[in-house]
């Protein structure tokens, strides 16, 4: 049964009701009014985050001592075109799943803004700044946006049913009779290439792959414009990775679903994604299109990375030089000063403006930015 979505009242207003046609009964939700850097928004970005920050408190337990402040996020901003995948890629606790998380409030940022764009029914679309939602618009916003998870097990509920796990979100979300949800349910299992009649087995009745299925169903169940993909086929093996991400890549074609795409495999971005973004410690150090960020990376921790990527072809593997970094990653509660790549960089160990002052992020060529003091194009792969 179809769901009506109305806008009325006056300008940044929004009222959605929820019902059957020709039903008595509706239910109203105010969203939030469209700030003016939202308004300002291109309309054919799907989402736009500027200035991200999330600080977490760390020290101070049971036996006191000092408190510090964990910088996770430090200001990260992007944006992604509607229907476009963004990839987000790094070294582990580079702060790409607390972006992601962040982004969606399921922990809320310390500042910043994250302005989504929703298509309306009647036509033309909303931008709307989800960082200033209450909890009431919120959850309405849930609708719009969903996340898939990295461990498909531990995302599922192990005493629910698949068909219960799924049909939660339209029992919360809508009116749908039961016997609606129970269609609905198997609508979006045959979406995802699997058969209706197995919604009323439990998750450790599945495979890894098809629990991920799962959790693309579940994630789809609302008709949401916009998906984080968060290390969605880290946990699968080889083959069953390239039967997920082909799925991904249809629904998108499908559906027009705008993805930010986290992974650690480089080949998997470079495959799935339109864009690409690299961090390191918490800040975005450079983003441009997947084919130029591969073949002419700026910055020398892209570059790094690229040359650990192998390649099939043994003669070119053979005559390929790896950039190996010197060691570990800065702890976040106390980053380099400058640089927060100055400590590992191959050309800014020894330099002094990169000890001294941190490079802004800016576009070094069209389309293409970069946070550093010494960027240089450099074929790697």
């Amino acid at each position: 049964m179809p769901l009506h979505t109305i806008r009325v009242g006056g300008p940044g207003t929004v009222s959605t009701f929820l019902g059957r046609s020709g039903g008595a009964t509706y239910r109203m939700v105010a969203m939030p009014s469209v700030s003016s850097s939202a308004a300002n928004c291109s309309q054919d970005v799907a989402l736009s985050v500027r200035d991200l920050v999330k600080t977490f408190l760390v020290g101070g337990g049971v036996f006191g001592g000092e408190k510090g402040e964990v910088s996770a996020v430090a200001g990260v901003s992007f944006e992604i075109g509607a229907g476009r995948t963004l990839g987000l890629v790094g070294e582990s606790g580079c702060g790409k799943s607390t972006t992601a998380r962040s982004i969606l409030r399921l922990i809320e940022p310390t500042s910043g803004e994250v302005v989504l764009t929703r298509p309306l029914d009647g036509g033309g679309s909303e931008r709307i700044d989800v960082i200033a939602a209450d909890r009431r618009q919120l959850r309405e916003l849930r609708r719009h946006m969903q996340i898939v998870f990295q461990d498909p097990f531990a995302s599922l509920n192990p005493r629910m049913s698949v068909g219960t796990a799924i049909g939660e979100l339209l029992h919360v979300h809508t009116n749908l009779t039961r016997k609606e949800r129970s269609d609905r349910v198997g609508e979006l299992l045959s979406l995802v290439g699997m058969n209706p009649n197995v919604a009323d087995r439990y998750p450790h009745e599945f495979s890894g792959g098809q629990r991920q299925r799962i959790g693309v169903a579940r994630a789809l169940a609302l008709n949401p414009g916009f998906l984080i993909l968060d290390e969605p086929v880290s946990a699968l093996d080889v083959s069953i990775q390239a039967q997920v991400l082909n799925l991904l890549e249809e629904l998108q074609d499908r559906l027009g679903l705008t993805y930010l795409f986290i992974a650690h495999d480089l080949a998997v971005v470079r495959h799935i994604c339109d864009d690409t973004a690299v961090m390191y410690l918490g800040k975005i150090v450079e983003q441009a299109s997947t084919d130029r960020l591969f073949t002419a990376p700026m910055h020398p921790y892209t570059q790094a990375l690229l040359s650990a990527v192998p390649t099939p072809n043994p003669k070119i593997q053979r005559e390929r030089s790896r950039i190996l970094l010197e060691g570990d990653v800065p702890s976040p509660l106390n980053p380099p000063s400058g640089c927060r790549f100055h400590t590992r960089c191959p050309i800014g160990r020894d330099k002094e403006i990169c000890r001294a002052e941190e490079p802004l992020l800016k576009e070094e060529a069209p389309g293409h930015q970069v946070a550093c003091h010494f960027a240089e194009a450099k074929a790697i792969i």
